[in-house]
């Protein structure tokens, strides 16, 4: 190919951001860019600010959702920052600072008492609800955030009850740790979700930048602040208001603008209700718009994954019942108001979605709990005889709507049981 430049010898690229053409004219070799001049990554302040906050291979490297995320995240890690800088205030106001009657000793056994109650609150919560950070990161992610601004707001009240002050920062420093699991833990979560090329490692890193870029944002502001609120307590509780409304509205859209396309209990549920409805595919967008992102009353029956046996049959008969109009690879019954999973060691991912899809719709159908004309086993029955209807058309339908059915993110516990076919 020749032009008027000369003939086009190669071309490169650098991702979707920079095209690049090399000439040959008069036996020189000349580089030239392709489009608007001047807007070559790392030569230019935007080009700069891109390589240095953003992943590499961005916008290809990540997913669709990350710049609306990253924006709100930002916006909400400011206010954050703002009001952490008041509560801090309060906590060394709290513990004596600036006053000549307080002691070193004293300052000290407060922090080492707050530390040591939030190391033990990490490692329960971590314990207990470890498991359902992944399956739930939107709604643990709301969590920590709404938990960190109350923690934040007991520290600023703290110092107005001098009597109490060890017990209520203590009360504080549990918040936090439950804060620093959840939050860390979910952020992790969402990080998978946004690695595209197996760059969760460059992702986390270049958020730790963006993080670290608004916390010494947020420290410049912090200063200019920290002279107009001293010993003004109206002006930083309405500042610290001010500041907490603009976090929790920044996390829930940050929340709301993440489209995970894998399933959880919440995102299958939606989708499942809908084509049993009228036969209609959610997207991933559209099911991850409707899915909650607080903590509810629980409206429905209860679903437990991965259970022993003894939790779906506790007899012979019971077992063969469970066996019934099933050849799947998991077992489905009801028991003390729950529905109970009890999976085979040979299930695959689609026997999952299968079984889940089983259970959201028992747990529909005997939601709320009324007076049942049909036994729990009838209807366990039933849900057997529906899934081999629409099972099918169902997964291949989800499928081509654009959801990932190679994995899932639905709440599975380890067990696993092998049973046999018939009883006598």
């Amino acid at each position: 190919m020749e032009t008027d430049r000369g003939v086009v010898l190669a071309t490169e690229r650098y991702g979707s951001a920079e095209s690049w053409k090399y000439f040959a004219k008069d036996e020189v070799m000349e580089r030239r860019r392709d489009g608007r001049e001047g807007e070559s990554r790392g030569n230019s302040i935007v080009g700069v600010f891109k390589t240095v906050f953003l992943p590499q291979g961005y916008p290809e490297s990540v997913s669709d959702d990350y710049l609306h995320y990253q924006f709100w995240d930002t916006l909400q890690a400011f206010s954050s920052s703002l009001s952490g800088t008041l509560a801090t205030q309060a906590s060394l106001k709290g513990v004596g600072v600036g006053n000549q009657e307080a002691t070193v000793a004293a300052a000290t056994v407060t922090w080492i008492l707050r530390d040591g109650t939030g190391m033990l609150g990490r490692i329960l919560f971590a314990w207990h609800k470890g498991s359902k950070l992944d399956s739930e990161a939107k709604k643990w992610r709301l969590f920590a955030d709404v938990l960190n601004d109350i923690a934040m707001f007991v520290e600023i009240l703290a110092p107005y009850f001098p009597a109490f002050f060890t017990l209520i920062v203590c009360t504080a420093g549990v918040f936090k740790s439950l804060v620093g699991v959840a939050g860390g833990a979910t952020r992790a979560a969402l990080t998978v979700h946004q690695a595209r090329r197996d760059n969760m490692a460059d992702i986390s890193a270049k958020d730790g930048s963006q993080e670290t870029l608004v916390n010494l944002a947020g420290l410049l502001v912090s200063l200019m602040l920290i002279p107009l609120v001293t010993d003004n307590t109206i002006l930083t509780l309405s500042l610290f208001f001010l500041f907490t409304v603009l976090h929790l509205f920044a996390n829930y859209k940050a929340v709301r603008s993440v489209v995970m396309e894998t399933f959880n209990e919440a995102r299958l549920s939606i989708v499942l209700q809908q084509y049993v409805r009228d036969g209609q595919i959610l997207s991933p967008l559209e099911a991850n718009q409707r899915e909650p992102v607080f903590f509810e009353l629980r409206k429905t029956v209860p679903i437990r994954l991965g259970v022993r046996l003894q939790e779906v049959v506790q007899s012979p008969e019971e077992l063969n019942l469970a066996l019934k109009e099933n050849n799947m690879p998991y077992l489905l019954g009801v028991r003390n108001g729950c529905v109970c999973v009890c999976l085979g060691p040979e299930a695959s991912v689609r026997d999952e979605i299968r079984a889940m899809c089983q259970a959201v719709w028992l747990s529909n159908t005997l939601s709320p709990p009324t007076q049942q004309q049909q036994s729990p086993w009838e209807i366990v029955h039933e849900s057997h005889k529906l899934m081999d209807k629409i099972f099918n058309p169902f997964l291949k339908g989800v499928e081509a709507a654009g959801w990932d059915v190679k994995r899932t993110l639905l709440d599975w516990d380890e067990w696993r049981v092998e049973w046999k076919t018939k009883t006598n």
